[in-house]
């Protein structure tokens, strides 16, 4: 069982980026890739840690957990539509199927809640009541669940480079997807959620809302890609009291690394300017928060790989016959 001082002493040596024999690497906020002969592409999951749009620090265990997460999730949802998952040759890393991404981020939302500009109770709160399409009654209250799941499209980027809202009719009359298309999808992402919800409740967690990336296969076909129900990509409270705080008038216990940002909003960062200095503790905090999700979605025991992870990512690729 790994312990706060363990995890300190790991920081530094965290998994900042990759350095792998393979040319063309690419890279996201949290995920370096490279394509593969044959439709293949190499996804390595760092333990960076993104918030307000920067890259803020360095997790250690976080891409073994949102690598290993993911796939445990693919597997879970695999009978509701298909994902880009083949193999999983090392902790930190997936071989995937290429697929070309649909521009278009599917959110699902179960429950009215979130302050920045595209969240449900900010703009309900400014006192709109039509949001993404949707009309909303008189008297709602800060993260009341909503009668159902809805989702609330964005545009990836957008012209603004930042997400813009979408209602689900503006999808297919802008052209971004075909009808038939988009019913594929937002009957996935509604049984993905679903399927999510009654898995977190069973652990003793509500999945709030989420995120969905979904991309198409060299044959045309839809699948779900990126990453599914991890704590960077979904909201999640701690069930047990969220009742008593609701009736309260108080925010949920968030469970995921929401409190990072809270921590950051204390000292008045919201991703403008250079980020304030933050004490290693929050940073070895935020890896036992990792892994004690993974732990409780999963109920698996988290099992940690060794660092460096760069030396035994080569030796694993290279076992599995990727390098």
């Amino acid at each position: 069982m790994l312990v706060q001082n363990d995890l300190l002493e790991l920081i530094p040596r965290a998994f900042d980026e990759s350095n792998l024999p393979l040319s063309g690497r690419q890279s996201g906020k949290v995920r370096d890739w490279y394509d593969l002969p044959g439709g293949k592409r190499l996804i390595a999951t760092t333990d960076r840690l993104s918030a307000f749009d920067n890259i803020l620090a360095k997790v250690p265990y976080k891409g073994q957990v949102l690598n290993q997460l993911s796939n445990w999730w693919f597997g879970q949802t695999s009978h509701l539509i298909s994902n880009h998952l083949i193999s999983s040759p090392d902790p930190n890393a997936s071989v995937v199927r290429v697929a070309e991404p649909i521009m278009v981020e599917v959110i699902v939302r179960g429950y009215i809640t979130g302050v920045t500009s595209t969240a449900l109770w900010y703009r309900y709160s400014l006192g709109e009541r039509e949001i993404y399409g949707y009309r909303f009654p008189e008297g709602l209250k800060k993260n009341s669940a909503l009668p159902e799941p809805i989702i609330t499209p964005t545009t990836k980027g957008g012209a603004t480079g930042h997400d813009e809202r979408l209602t689900c009719a503006e999808v297919v009359s802008r052209g971004l997807l075909d009808a038939k298309t988009w019913d594929q999808i937002q009957s996935a992402a509604l049984a993905i959620f679903e399927r999510g919800q009654d898995v977190a409740r069973r652990a003793g967690l509500i999945l709030v809302d989420t995120k969905y990336e979904f991309g198409r296969a060299a044959d045309g076909s839809v699948m779900l890609i990126d990453e599914v129900h991890t704590p960077d990509s979904s909201r999640f409270w701690k069930a047990d009291t969220y009742q008593a705080r609701f009736g309260a008038g108080e925010d949920p216990e968030n469970f995921d690394k929401e409190f990072v940002r809270l921590a950051y909003a204390e000292k008045g960062y919201r991703g403008d300017g250079p980020p304030p200095v933050m004490p290693m503790e929050l940073w070895a905090g935020a890896s036992e928060r990792y892994i004690r999700i993974y732990e409780m979605l999963t109920g698996e025991n988290f099992v940690p790989g060794s660092y460096p992870v760069n030396d035994r990512l080569v030796e694993n690729l290279k076992k599995a016959g990727v390098l």
